[in-house]
């Protein structure tokens, strides 16, 4: 992990504690928490990931695949506020509709979308991209509340799907348990195997819903 990684999650630690922060509040999911995110339709098995390998194939920018490991730490994306958005305090309940940014803790890359097709699917690609949390507008995804909970019509909730909602395309954060890289379409010793393509999607249906299951959460 990268030191400037490692400190920007050390300091919103240290900002929740002073704050009287404590793990054992509500399920509302706060900013800054360290979270993980466990995609719906292949079974909440396969995990939002991201490592400093690159694209082989149109933006070569930093590969984001879904993978069935909820324990690597690869796997961690912390939640900050939006681009031209105020601050949003650490452990502040992050509400729906608002904007926000995922910033992978290994790499400081942003979860990041543009109109570069995808490898496989032929979507759009779902990238890292920035460094240490800088990066631009494709980096900002709107929160969309799945309905059907209570605590989902306002604020994002551990225990409920949502939907991630691209601000710069309109695109959706999806997956589906169909599109797995092989060595077919990846070569012989493929190293991303069996990990699902994340892309983003222009429809609204289970392939582009997401719950938030592990992570380091930080409530107010």
């Amino acid at each position: 992990m990268k030191a400037s990684s490692i400190c920007s999650i050390a300091t919103t630690f240290l900002l929740a504690a002073a704050s009287g922060v404590s793990a054992d509040d509500e399920n509302y999911v706060g900013c800054g928490s360290a979270v993980k995110l466990t995609h719906i339709e292949s079974g909440g098995k396969f995990y939002l990931q991201s490592d400093d390998r690159q694209l082989q194939s149109g933006s070569g920018q930093q590969l984001v695949t879904a993978v069935a490991n909820g324990e690597s730490p690869k796997g961690l994306w912390q939640i900050r506020s939006g681009s031209d958005e105020p601050f949003c305090e650490a452990g502040t309940p992050v509400k729906c509709g608002q904007k926000i940014r995922l910033t992978h803790l290994q790499t400081g890359a942003n979860l990041h979308t543009h109109d570069v097709r995808s490898p496989l699917s032929n979507q759009h690609e779902v990238t890292g991209f920035g460094q240490d949390g800088e990066g631009d507008s494709g980096d900002d995804w709107i929160v969309e509340c799945v309905s059907g909970g209570y605590r989902s019509k306002t604020h994002l909730n551990r225990e409920e799907t949502f939907k991630l909602k691209s601000a710069a395309t309109g695109r959706y954060l999806g997956a589906s348990s169909t599109v797995k890289f092989n060595e077919q379409n990846c070569g012989r010793g493929c190293p991303i195997a069996n990990q699902l393509e994340v892309f983003g999607r222009n429809q609204v249906d289970n392939y582009s819903q997401w719950r938030i299951e592990l992570g380091v959460h930080l409530t107010k």
